[in-house]
């Protein structure tokens, strides 16, 4: 046990900013960022309604309810909701992501959010406040012990994904203080998400944002009801930061410090391609070269990279250069880098199992290697830089200082009402029904929660 506890908690300092929480009094960027983030959600919903990892999460549920799977003419009960959504909606990996974490938030709240929203009957201003609490929590998770919980093997999106969205729901649903502590202290126990899908592509880490969506739900729900939960479930000598990034000593401030007064999911960033998040600068970078060179005089590529990124989307190299699968390829930067190069742009359909098996792709991957930089600035900003050696001896470089999409380079509202038309078209609707479907997500916050038109 604790040799001793708290008098106040951090999930009892961070409760009491959270029930202060109301949409009128977020900043103009924050509410910005939260529409956006729930516009992107259900477009990318829609883009993969008809992949099969969706359709058999959806046939895995068997609860029914009012609530809406984005897509889908079935309803379902809100657990169920939240898991198909938010596995959805994470299932390209072509949702937002904090550059500071990096988590990815939106495909794991608003899911939530929705679900309970419509479940209960929420209005738009108490699931617009809990999308705002639970991205945020989320966001300032990431920054308690930087790129620890990746190197104890568990996936942040998930594992940061569960209290995120316990949170949100406890805002959406206007639990008390004590409420939500309780459902804190629930979903610590609930959190989960391994990092072992990179060894062959396998599908687990598209269901990480659903799981987790359903487990704060739950959470929420629970502790509304009465059950209790451990109120040092943060901070506790086998709490959270305990289990899954191996220490009790992160900087706990960075989490609850000044939540609320200042909102640093202000800068979240949107994706451009459908991949791992730190590739997208060495993607530009490749993009860059392509038109400059030809792929059969380049014979090295050697990109400089952030230690933290290398376990995951570097090693191990023989099979980046060569990924397992499609699902694969979106996590292999070597791959990521000769499709951006060879074809001039990345997008959905350069991750299907045919698509990773381009010989001429596949070739310049296997030229692709990488050095780590001591300098480099991961996880605070994601740059990319690819020196390439051409036949002659002559060396061609490419830097790009950020990632495009986010704080230092954000997209406007019509970029993500562009990629949601694209998403939607992505996933088998027409342009009427895609239009009437990005009416109904950039207005879903403006009375009570209704996404019965987004069922089909």
């Amino acid at each position: 046990m604790n040799a001793e506890l708290p008098k106040i908690a951090l999930a009892e300092r961070l409760a009491e900013r959270i029930a202060a929480v109301e949409a009128a009094g977020l900043t103009a960027a924050m509410r910005a960022r939260c529409e956006e983030t729930a516009i992107d959600v259900i477009g990318l919903c829609l883009a993969a309604r008809n992949e099969a990892y969706v359709r058999s999460t959806l046939e895995a549920c068997d609860d029914g309810g009012p609530c809406t799977a984005i897509g889908h003419s079935r309803t379902l009960g809100g657990a169920g909701a939240a898991l198909v959504n938010g596995t959805a909606a994470h299932g390209e990996d072509f949702d937002d992501t904090f550059e500071g974490g990096p988590v990815h938030a939106g495909a794991v709240i608003v899911p939530a959010v929705l679900a309970a929203a419509e479940r209960y009957g929420s209005s738009g201003a108490d699931a617009l406040a809990g999308v705002a609490v639970g991205i945020e929590i989320m966001c300032r998770m990431g920054l308690v012990a930087p790129k620890m919980v990746h190197k104890a093997g568990f996936h942040p999106t998930a594992v940061f994904g569960a209290m995120g969205a316990a949170a949100a729901v406890a805002r959406t649903l206007r639990l008390n203080m004590k409420q939500t502590v309780d459902a804190f202290g629930v979903a610590g126990s609930m959190a989960s998400g391994i990092i072992e899908y990179l060894a062959e592509g396998a599908s687990t880490k598209r269901m990480h944002a659903g799981w987790a969506a359903q487990s704060g739900y739950r959470a929420a729900l629970m502790a509304r009801a009465g059950f209790e939960g451990p109120r040092t479930v943060f901070e506790g000598s086998h709490g959270f930061f305990h289990g899954f990034a191996n220490t009790t000593r992160g900087d706990f401030e960075a989490l609850a410090g000044d939540f609320g007064a200042r909102w640093i999911a202000e800068a979240l960033a949107f994706k451009l391609y459908p991949c791992g998040t730190m590739t997208h600068p060495y993607i530009d970078c490749a993009r860059r070269l392509g038109v400059k060179l030809k792929a059969n005089d380049v014979v090295e590529m050697v990109c400089d990279v952030g230690e933290g990124t290398v376990h995951r989307l570097w090693e191990p190299l023989a099979a980046k250069q060569k990924p397992a699968n499609g699902y694969a390829g979106k996590f292999s930067t070597p791959y990521c880098i000769a499709a951006g190069f060879v074809r001039g742009n990345v997008g959905l359909s350069d991750f299907t199992d045919d698509a990773v098996k381009d010989v001429a792709v596949l070739a310049l991957a296997g030229k692709v290697r990488f050095r780590i930089d001591p300098d480099n600035p991961y996880p605070n900003n994601f740059t990319g830089h690819i020196r390439a050696t051409l036949r002659d001896g002559s060396v061609v470089e490419e830097r790009q200082p950020h990632m495009r999409g986010g704080a230092h380079e954000p997209l406007s509202r019509a970029d993500i009402e562009q990629k949601f038309m694209l998403n939607a078209r992505h996933g088998g609707y027409d342009g009427t029904g895609a239009k009437v479907a990005l009416t109904i997500a950039a207005g879903v916050f403006a009375g009570k929660i209704d996404l019965s038109g987004l069922r089909g």
